[in-house]
């Protein structure tokens, strides 16, 4: 049907006055941005204890579906209604008992650790002081520039005690009172966040139902499909990464302790947490835990420090060819490239938070253009692009489903 021009003129003066109007609120928002930052902040304070349960239940997840499976293949048929929430007691307690665990396990070895490090800091480096001397005496070049460091060392901490340490010492003491109240605030908010984690635990089923509902409700049966799909890819992403992560960590956590123990390596507890905490971090976690854990063995033993180093490579060796592979498997399906880019950009982002998930984000981002592209060339027909790309690369279409009108789903009749 053709457009009067009347219609016409309505058409563009909406067009002309939404453009306005965006432009407007466009500006509002990078004048007031950092309002808007503050804003933001604010509500996310508030949120606090439902961010963390959000978490904790996301964590606890596997573990309670696990138990609820367990619970309805051998309870008997009257008492199976009572799984789930069975399985999120039994979740909830799991967790805690390993947290506890590892705190009972490692907090007092580590305490003892760092004070020793602590107390006998100048005798060990007089000590390292002394071996280089004895091994490099001849050379003076070489003296000159450990003792000249010693000296640098030594006066940037005596300056660093005098001028930055004291005085926040002192602004510690006279706010002692703020920051008990932020420490428990932060238990407070913990505990309501364990609350919470009970909630979404037990409603996990009824909520991912009322979703899918409002999903279906509220969008063509076409695009409700492609939501969800993207929603499980999220899911699966960021939920089996970030899980087979935390057990990949603890286990070369474990591997290095034990390799600390057979051969001997000096604070071996405090090195094996360090190397183990880190290796959370993808790619650059090996390097930032191997720095400090070789400098806290070279203190005690240069040479052992030098052994430690191909110790670490070794280990992460077999966790970047055998261990990883195993739990994780090739889930994101990224090149180094992107996940270099991506805990660059978001670790600069968000700090070690960004760090740890920026590479299951980095692979949902890269999942959804890969899927715009490939709808983008079907819909202009220029797949003989597509399949020449993937000749070459080997890129598997984004899409199980094939070309051409949708299938109606049973469920969106409904």
């Amino acid at each position: 049907m053709n457009k009067t021009p009347k219609t016409r003129y309505l058409y563009s003066m909406l067009a002309g006055f939404g453009a306005i109007s965006m432009s407007i609120v466009f500006f509002f928002v990078l004048y007031r941005f950092q309002g808007l930052g503050n804003a933001v902040d604010k509500i996310v304070e508030i949120l606090n204890p439902f961010i963390y349960g959000a978490v904790i239940a996301y964590l606890l997840r596997p573990v309670c579906n696990w138990y609820e499976q367990k619970l309805e293949k051998y309870l008997p048929l009257k008492l199976r209604k009572l799984a789930n929430p069975a399985a999120v007691a039994l979740s909830l307690i799991t967790g805690l008992l390993v947290v506890y665990t590892l705190i009972i396990m490692i907090a007092p070895e580590l305490y003892k650790s760092i004070s020793n490090i602590w107390t006998t800091l100048p005798d060990r480096v007089s000590g390292f002081i002394a071996w280089a001397t004895a091994h490099f005496g001849e050379n003076e070049q070489l003296l000159t520039i450990i003792n000249n460091a010693y000296d640098a060392l030594y006066s940037t901490i005596d300056s660093w005690a005098r001028n930055t340490l004291m005085p926040y010492v002192s602004s510690i003491v006279s706010g002692v009172g703020h920051s008990v109240i932020r420490v428990l605030q932060f238990l407070l908010d913990l505990l309501i966040g364990l609350i919470v984690a009970v909630y979404l635990l037990g409603s996990r089923k009824k909520f991912s139902r009322q979703a899918v509902m409002v999903i279906r409700s509220t969008l063509k049966p076409k695009w409700a499909r492609v939501i969800l799909d993207e929603i499980a890819f999220v899911d699966k992403m960021f939920g089996g990464f970030i899980d087979g992560k935390l057990v990949d960590s603890a286990i070369i956590g474990v591997l290095c302790y034990i390799g600390c123990l057979i051969f001997k390596f000096p604070n071996a507890l405090l090195v094996s947490a360090i190397v183990g905490i880190t290796n959370v971090i993808p790619f650059f976690g090996p390097f930032i835990g191997a720095v400090p854990a070789t400098l806290l063995i070279m203190l005690e033993d240069p040479v052992k420090g030098l052994w430690f180093i191909a110790f670490v490579f070794a280990l992460q060796q077999l966790d970047g060819n055998i261990i990883g592979p195993k739990i994780l498997g090739d889930r994101t399906g990224l090149s180094s490239f992107w996940v270099l880019f991506g805990i660059i950009l978001f670790g600069g982002l968000w700090g070690l938070v960004g760090m740890v998930i920026a590479v299951p984000l980095v692979a949902v981002i890269y999942d959804l253009i890969k899927k715009m592209v490939y709808r983008g060339l079907r819909k202009n027909d220029c797949m003989e692009v597509w399949d020449a790309y993937t000749s070459v690369y080997g890129v598997e279409k984004p899409f199980p489903r094939p070309a051409g009108p949708e299938k109606k789903n049973p469920e969106d009749t409904h």
